[in-house]
């Protein structure tokens, strides 16, 4: 039977946060946050509701139940809603992004016009991640090899054709650029306005056909755009005959794949090993790959990530 428990349980979580409970302790309150850290044995494992956070939870929940653990999985759409709930204990386990939550917790702290914390370097950004987390009864684990982040692509005939391998060979070889993207990607620091300031590219327009989208894939495939936003984890790209440009000079932030949880409930020693034997072996191919098998061959999350489990010898088959 599958631990999915989608909408009772999400909804259940929706009603106790929208009524108030506690979110964790306070900056003041320093004896739970310095308490030793819990070892619950019955955990919930909570995923964002896209196939690559159910992927990531399916994986938690296969290695902590192999681990001696009881754990069960629910889908909560908004970070808004299963933040608090980690916070609180309501979810004990979640798959997250180093940088961008990094700036979601700091934007929680200190408003909305916070200058952000995360950063591409990836030790810089999970000191300020694990400072952010702590007050709020939240541990961040180590975070493996895996990264999902913006990453831009050109067609291989186009890469071919003008020797692009990074996106610094994009700006030297001084190519006009339409660009095929959300339309936010006009003033975000890391899309347009960066590839600028940090490559010299030569960014002529935004073609505002959203992040990696069909239709904005097949707009640069066809050639009416020249690059096109999407990320590290995109495993259609293929498909449309693209590959991406490697980000050289480090443009995007640190979105290292890192499991965050509720410290007074799984902050042991145990479900930091059984969670860490994950980053021995999951790389940004590998989670592209899972998504590949969910969103086009219609494979369940449970059933990918246990396969790919067990062809690491990280679980028994069977």
């Amino acid at each position: 039977m599958s631990r999915v428990r989608r909408v009772l349980t999400a909804l259940a979580l929706l009603a106790a946060t929208a009524t108030g409970c506690a979110t964790g302790p306070s900056l003041e309150n320093q004896g739970e946050v310095t308490a030793p850290p819990g070892d619950s044995r019955e955990l919930t494992v909570g995923s964002a509701g896209f196939t690559e956070s159910d992927l990531l939870a399916q994986l938690y929940a296969l290695l902590l139940e192999h681990a001696g653990y009881s754990a069960d999985v629910i889908s909560v759409t908004n970070r808004e809603i299963y933040e608090p709930a980690l916070e609180n204990g309501q979810i004990d386990v979640a798959p997250e992004y180093a940088a961008t939550f990094a700036d979601w917790l700091n934007a929680k702290a200190a408003g909305d016009d916070a200058d952000p914390v995360g950063s591409p370097d990836l030790a810089t950004t999970m000191k300020a991640l694990r400072a952010l987390a702590a007050p709020r009864g939240l541990a961040v684990l180590d975070p493996g090899r895996a990264v999902d982040q913006n990453a831009f692509a050109v067609t291989a005939a186009y890469a071919e054709k003008h020797g692009l391998r990074t996106l610094s060979d994009v700006g030297a070889a001084k190519l006009p650029v339409r660009l095929a993207a959300g339309d936010e990607c006009v003033q975000r620091p890391y899309c347009a306005p960066g590839l600028r300031a940090t490559y010299g590219i030569d960014v002529v327009a935004v073609d505002p056909k959203g992040v990696g989208t069909t239709q904005a894939k097949q707009a640069v495939r066809s050639g009416q755009d020249q690059m096109v936003l999407t990320t590290t984890t995109d495993a259609t790209l293929d498909r449309f005959g693209l590959v991406l440009l490697e980000d050289d000079k480090k443009l995007q932030n640190a979105d290292y794949v890192v499991p965050v949880v509720n410290r007074a409930r799984a902050g042991s020693v145990g479900v930091r090993d059984a969670l860490g034997r994950l980053n021995t072996v999951l790389t940004t191919a590998d989670l592209a790959s899972m998504n590949e098998q969910v969103d086009s061959w219609r494979r369940l999350p449970e059933d990918v990530a246990r396969a790919y489990l067990e062809s690491k010898k990280l679980l028994p088959k069977g």
